[in-house]
Order: structure tokens, then sequence, then C-alpha cells
């Protein structure tokens, strides 16, 4: 994997200087503004609009709340998998942070905690990627807007210096990959578990709003009846 790591004219070396090189005309309180969105606003917005779609979905049919909750519940397993995946494969391609092989990048966000001295493939674009397309599976309007905030985490994450553009693609190609793949079995096993959940009269607040399902029902049958009074 040596060849991943080499530096040299190449696109990868090139955008990461144009990207990370706007932070040196760009004022302190903007590159203290990305650093603190890359780090933590993305993901928090990327949890907030899952609670979104989530309180959303409980306000439809009993059948479109369970497959959309099921989903939901899938989206953070999902990016704690490919978050687990993605440990052995940075030993395996050990590729060193960019500022450890290139010289004049503007370094703005320190890369701390465990493998923390290899960059592909990015943590950050993984575990947005995997949230942004699992909200997708729920509802595309509002995955749209998860898949922006995730390519959006990618760009700060190179503009920060910590991260390749190739280390973001990566990232982003994991997320989606077992999300996506993985997603099969694991509605299957969770389909269940959440009409279960639904038919609860307590813990059925999780997937669908009191008294949405019965609404409908008790309308209609209303309507017989006020028939009869009128006549």
């Amino acid at each position: 994997m040596a060849g991943l790591t080499t530096g040299g004219p190449n696109v990868d070396v090139s955008l990461l200087y144009r990207i990370n090189g706007l932070a040196h005309r760009a004022p302190d309180w903007f590159d203290r503004g990305v650093a603190f969105i890359g780090g933590y606003g993305i993901p928090l917005a990327l949890v907030l609009l899952l609670l979104w779609c989530w309180h959303g979905a409980r306000r439809q049919d009993e059948s479109t709340a369970a497959e959309a909750f099921a989903s939901l519940v899938w989206a953070p397993l999902a990016a704690a998998v490919a978050l687990l995946v993605n440990v052995p494969l940075r030993e395996f391609v050990a590729r060193p942070r960019p500022f450890a092989q290139h010289d004049g990048l503007d370094v703005l966000a320190g890369a701390t905690g465990p493998g923390a001295g290899w960059s592909f493939v990015s943590d950050h674009a993984t575990l947005t990627m995997a949230l942004g397309i699992g909200v997708f599976l729920a509802n595309r309007r509002l995955g749209l807007v998860g898949i922006a905030l995730a390519l959006a985490e990618g760009l700060c994450r190179v503009y920060l210096g910590v991260h390749y553009p190739t280390d973001v693609i990566g990232g982003f190609a994991l997320g989606t990959a077992v999300v996506l793949l993985l997603a099969p079995p694991a509605m299957a096993l969770l389909s269940p578990l959440v009409r279960a959940v639904a038919r609860s009269p307590r813990a059925g607040r999780l997937v669908r709003a009191k008294g949405r399902v019965l609404a409908r029902p008790v309308e209609l049958a209303q309507r017989p009846a006020e028939s009869d009074l009128a006549a």
C-alpha cells in the first residue's frame, strides 16, 4: 500500500493544497468556525435531522411509519458498523496524515485518538455519509439534505488539512456500501421488532403518533351514524 502514501504531482495532492490553501487567506474566525462545524456541527446536525425524520414518520400510517422507523434505527447502527470496519482498514492501508507527508499545509484541527496517525479512510466522512444514506432510506427529501451535509463534512476535513480528498471519497464509499449492502438483512431483522413495538400500547408511540392509526376508522364509523340522525 506504499503507493497510496506517496506524494508528488497528482490530483489528490493538488486538490489538497488548493482546498487547504483557502485557509491561508481566510480570517481566523472562519477557520475556527470550519473546525467546529467539521468536528461537531455537521455530525450533530445529522443526528437532529434523523430525529426530525422520525418525528415526521410517526405521523404516517402504521405500515409506513414502521418501515421508516426501522430504517432510522438502521442508520446509526450502520454508521457504527462502518466505523468498526474502518479500524482494520486503516491499519491495513496505513496511509500517513497529509501533514506528515507534505510541507506548507495549514493544519487547523489536530488528529487525536486511536489510529490518529492514519488517514485513509476518514472516520468523519464514513460516519456522516452512513447517517445521510440511512435517512435517505426513510425519507428521500430529508435524505438528500443529509447527503449534502456529509459532502460538506468531507470538504471540511480536507480544508482542515487532516485528510486527502481520496480519504474522504473512501469514507463516503465505505459508509454508503455498509448501509446499502447490509440493509436487506438488517431490515429483515428490524422490521418484525418494530412492528411488535408498534402494537404495544405504550412503546408504540415511538413508532407512530398517539391516535394516528385509529383516527380514520373512527371517522368512517361516525359517518353512518350522522346520516341516520339526519334521516
